[in-house]
Formats: C-alpha cells, sequence, structure tokens
C-alpha cells in the first residue's frame, strides 16, 4: 500500500513527478480539483454541495471536501495506493484526512515534498509563454519556438499569462509557504516525510522518489 501526499510550489515539477509514480506503481494521482470536478459530473450528494459553492465562485467548506476525498479513496482503483496533490493544505485537513485514511483501512505512508530554490521557480514559471490560438506551452529559455512570439505548431501568438508574471508567482510562493511550513512540521513529527532536492534532470529526480517508494 502506497498512500502518498505530494507537497511543492508552483513549479516543481508535482504534476510530472505524479505522472511518472503513475507509469511505474499503476496508483491514481488524485488532484483536488480533478476530484470536485469528478464528483459534480457524478451528481453525488457531496458533489452537488461542491458545485452551489463553486457556482457561487465560492471556496468549497472543508466537510464538503473531505467527504469527496473519502469518496474518492475508497473507490477500487485505489485499493494499492494513491497520489494525493494539492490537499491536504492545512492542519486541519491533514487532521481529518488522517480519520479519513484510518476509518478506510488505508493509510498515508510518504509524504514527499518536493524542493527548488525560489529564484528557480521564478524562472521556470516566468519564462513560460502560450499560444493564445491553440494553447501549445513554451519556455523562453528551454522549450523556445523557432521564431520568437510565435507557436511553431499553428503561428498563433505566444504570451505570458498572468499567472506567470513575476510578481503574481512570488505571491503565490509567499502564499504556499506560509500554508504549507505548518503541513511540514505535522507529518515530520509523523516520522513520514521526506524533502527530495527537485532541480536538475527529470528522471534523476523520479529515481531519488523511487529509493524512498521502494523502501
Amino acid at each position: 500500500m502506497k498512500g502518498i501526499v505530494f507537497l511543492g510550489p508552483p513549479g516543481a515539477g508535482k504534476g510530472t513527478q505524479a505522472k511518472k509514480i503513475v507509469e511505474k506503481f499503476g496508483i491514481p494521482q488524485i488532484s483536488t480539483g480533478d476530484m470536485l470536478r469528478e464528483a459534480v459530473k457524478e451528481g453525488t450528494e457531496l458533489g452537488k454541495k461542491a458545485k452551489e459553492f463553486m457556482d457561487a465562485g465560492a471556496l468549497v467548506p472543508d466537510e464538503v471536501v473531505i467527504g469527496i476525498v473519502r469518496e474518492r479513496l475508497a473507490k477500487p482503483d485505489c485499493e494499492k495506493g494513491f497520489i494525493l496533490d494539492g490537499f491536504p493544505r492545512t492542519i486541519p485537513q491533514a487532521e481529518a484526512l488522517d480519520e479519513v485514511v484510518r476509518e478506510l483501512g488505508k493509510a498515508i505512508n510518504y509524504v514527499i515534498a518536493l524542493e527548488v530554490d525560489d529564484s528557480e521557480l521564478i524562472e521556470r514559471l516566468s519564462g513560460r509563454r502560450t499560444c493564445r490560438s491553440c494553447g501549445a506551452m513554451y519556455h523562453v529559455k528551454f522549450n523556445p519556438p523557432a521564431k520568437e512570439g510565435v507557436c511553431d505548431k499553428c503561428g498563433g501568438e505566444l504570451f505570458q499569462r498572468d499567472d506567470d508574471r513575476e510578481e503574481t508567482i512570488k505571491n503565490r510562493l509567499k502564499t504556499y509557504k506560509e500554508q504549507t511550513a505548518p503541513l511540514i512540521d505535522y507529518y515530520r513529527e509523523r516520522g513520514n516525510f521526506y524533502a527530495i532536492e527537485a532541480s536538475g534532470d527529470i528522471d534523476e529526480i523520479f529515481s531519488r522518489i523511487e529509493a524512498i517508494l521502494n523502501q
């Protein structure tokens, strides 16, 4: 059983590494957004409640999110384990999650935090460019288009999303640190917390994660 909570700031590569874990270990990656959308689509009682808040542009309350997490973790594809990405974000959510996995006879075995310097994260995120026409993604340094400002695939205009502007990124990193620092202490005390240096080659980073998951 591999119950995994994935932590890491925006741009740390959580999505990339989670996909590699899914391929290697055959367990589902569960993001809060996907979970909420799935519950709404399935029309469960909790999904209907969540939809009311989402339609009103409000945050879905913890008790509804926890209920949806419980429903999702009870599904057959989570028998061998799961990766929770983007949840929990706060100590009360972590405590509620502990209770849920206990009730379901599961466990959080690994809490893996991907650590990257702020300067590198800002370079990774602020360099991203998106095509207005087809949505293709580029990076001014790591994956530039053949012609500056023009999409290789469709010739559309490339632009920088508001989310990828330096000031916005700094605010997102600040929020992440404020929310997540207490969580790191919470899990470290339980002895299932692992920090991974997440700079450099994607496969090297994955081999560090794999070594932990094979313990």
